[in-house]
């Protein structure tokens, strides 16, 4: 959400980064902001003055009851009647104006950085640099879950049966390393001086309208019945929502949290073959980096934290690249945002693991996160948040890159200590019995 003065002084302004957004149907909100906007402000102003002319004539009633001045003291008690009627109309139509305010500023696009590429979706998104080479090896790659299979490590059947289509078991060496890749994420950030936590896995409504925008909301959140409750979709909900309606001094700042949780999306749409299996769930866990800074700092805590999910991915020899999001592609709330994609080479492409974004001070404005200065004045914080790791996917993208010829998978030196020890994992069916199992599932 952006500043409302920002609005009135720079309406056009508005309009424009609207139209970069293509979003023109939301272009007559600006002009609706700045008609309620002023109704609110004028009543304000006229029952503010009718307030103070109320409370001065309360005091001269009692002045003109002492000196026997009934009819006159009669006379400024039907004046204050008529204004208190008056009051009530204009404090209703100011709130009513503000309503709508509200409303529409919750749906105008934040402000764009003037560096983020125009296009209308992220098929227009920008490829800017690659670590690591992409190898496609002289032996055919299995789709991940015929790999998982390989190890008796998945089960979707038994979970088809628990909790319906998009979710899943897993089992034993899979199990395993799935939990090795969140454990070493949390250590890797906690040795780049975050503060390790794991926040509430539900969150009240005033948070969600925080956070994120209507849109993503609805495509996201699974809400309790009956309570003001929704599942987080991600821990960055939970953490940003840790400081709604705190000052926070200047000094304390920046604010530098990785937050472990399970996140539950609705994953509303078809999605393709490639996104189906443990890709694309309902149900995943993931490792978050947040940051709650000053707002000369956030561009470069930006620059930090994709950074810091390429360092992790190329630790586990997976190559990367990065891609920026074209303006179509920001979401509401957002100024910049970039996704860390890992090489697949089964598919011969990248596909996303990662995102990281700054949000500039949208949600501080939401949430009335505020921090004080050394000169004592309050201002808005700036948040910024980034994917260290999100699994299953990043299991997709590590059995991929690991698997050998022989059905193997190998381990890099990073993972070991949280697997045992073990170099490289063994499957447990061969080619054969692979084919088998794949057609009892069918």
């Amino acid at each position: 959400m952006i500043d409302i003065r920002f609005l009135r002084e720079n309406p056009e302004a508005v309009k424009e980064n609207i139209r970069k957004k293509f979003q023109d149907q939301k272009l007559p909100l600006v002009d609706e902001v700045i008609r309620y906007d002023e109704i609110a402000r004028k009543a304000q102003t006229r029952a503010d003055e009718l307030q103070a002319q109320n409370k001065k004539a309360s005091k001269n009633i009692g002045a003109l009851m002492s000196q026997g001045k009934k009819d006159e003291a009669d006379e400024l008690k039907k004046e204050i009647a008529a204004a208190k009627t008056e009051l009530e109309s204009l404090r209703k139509q100011e709130e009513e104006a503000k309503a709508i305010v509200k409303k529409d500023m919750m749906v105008i696009p934040n402000i764009i950085d003037p560096s983020v590429p125009i296009g209308k979706d992220d098929s227009e998104n920008v490829e800017l640099q690659r670590f690591g080479e992409p190898v496609v090896p002289d032996y055919p790659i299995p789709y991940h879950v015929d790999i998982m299979d390989s190890f008796d490590g998945v089960d979707f059947d038994a979970a088809g049966r628990v909790a319906g289509n998009g979710f899943y078991y897993l089992k034993g060496d899979i199990a395993r390393l799935h939990e090795a890749v969140l454990a070493y994420a949390r250590d890797f950030m906690i040795n780049k001086g975050f503060t390790f936590c794991v926040p509430p896995f539900m969150i009240r409504s005033a948070v969600v309208d925080g956070v994120m925008s209507f849109e993503e909301m609805d495509a996201m959140m699974y809400k309790i019945e009956g309570e003001d409750l929704y599942l987080i979709g991600t821990s960055e909900h939970s953490m940003i929502g840790s400081f709604i309606d705190q000052i926070l001094p200047e000094t304390s700042l920046p604010r530098t949290l990785t937050s472990y949780s399970p996140c539950f999306r609705k994953e509303k749409g078809a999605h393709g073959i490639e996104e189906r299996g443990v890709y694309r769930v309902h149900q995943f866990e993931k490792q978050e980096m947040i940051v709650v800074c000053r707002p000369e700092e956030s561009m470069d805590w930006y620059e930090k934290l994709w950074k810091f999910t390429v360092e992790l991915f190329r630790s586990m020899e997976i190559p990367v690249r990065q891609l920026e999001c074209c303006s179509g592609d920001l979401a509401d709330l957002k100024v910049k945002s970039c996704d860390v994609e890992a090489w697949s080479p089964r598919q011969k492409k990248y596909f996303e693991v990662g995102s990281c974004s700054n949000l500039g001070d949208a949600q501080a404005r939401r949430l009335r996160i505020r921090v004080k200065g050394e000169d004592g004045k309050l201002y808005l914080a700036h948040t910024l948040n980034n994917t260290v790791v999100a699994t299953p996917r990043m299991l997709v993208a590590f059995l991929e890159n690991h698997l050998q010829a022989d059905g193997t998978v190998t381990i890099p030196e990073v993972l070991r200590k949280y697997m045992g020890d073990a170099s490289v994992l063994t499957p447990k069916f061969n080619s054969v019995e692979k084919e088998q199992k794949k057609l009892t599932r069918a």
